[in-house]
């Protein structure tokens, strides 16, 4: 009888171990994963430039884009990355800013997809937009990236 209930508790105090160590791991991973968009967003807003541009582009090719080709920095119209996925061409606009983009980028984007004869224009930033940058690109149809897009990305 003893033995019984001795391997009893056993197995219970077994079991309540298992879950405890099942908790720490979780909370661990959690707290890695927090830590990690945390450092990463920083780290995104540390990049010079020329920098961010090609931190998209391979951004970019890591999810399926490809004849992703970042332009030449000075008379390059506007568009700094140029690229292809499905069958769709893209003309994008890199903006690392320390405040929100405006309504320039779209602008920018606008006729830098006309100049590359692409099919697509897009503005890409670490930032997010001013409302009249919203608005322009819906009646211009350039597609907005922001940092909530871009972190999404560089999660998957």
């Amino acid at each position: 009888m003893f033995s019984e209930l001795t391997i009893e508790w056993a197995i219970v105090l077994g079991v309540c171990i298992c879950v405890v160590m099942i908790m720490v791991v979780v909370a661990a991973v959690m707290l890695c994963q927090q830590f990690r968009r945390h450092t990463k967003g920083r780290q995104l807003d540390e990049l010079e430039g020329l920098e961010f541009e090609y931190y998209c582009a391979d951004l970019l090719e890591y999810h399926g884009f490809v004849d992703v080709e970042v332009t030449k920095g000075s008379g390059d119209y506007g568009i700094d990355i140029l690229a292809e996925k499905d069958g769709v061409t893209y003309a994008i606009q890199c903006k690392r800013y320390h405040d929100p983009v405006g309504v320039k980028a779209v602008q920018e984007a606008y006729a830098g997809r006309d100049y590359y004869d692409r099919m697509v224009g897009c503005v890409m930033t670490n930032q997010y937009f001013t409302q009249p940058a919203v608005e322009a690109a819906k009646k211009l149809k350039i597609l907005l990236w922001d940092r909530g897009y871009i972190e999404s990305m560089m999660e998957e």
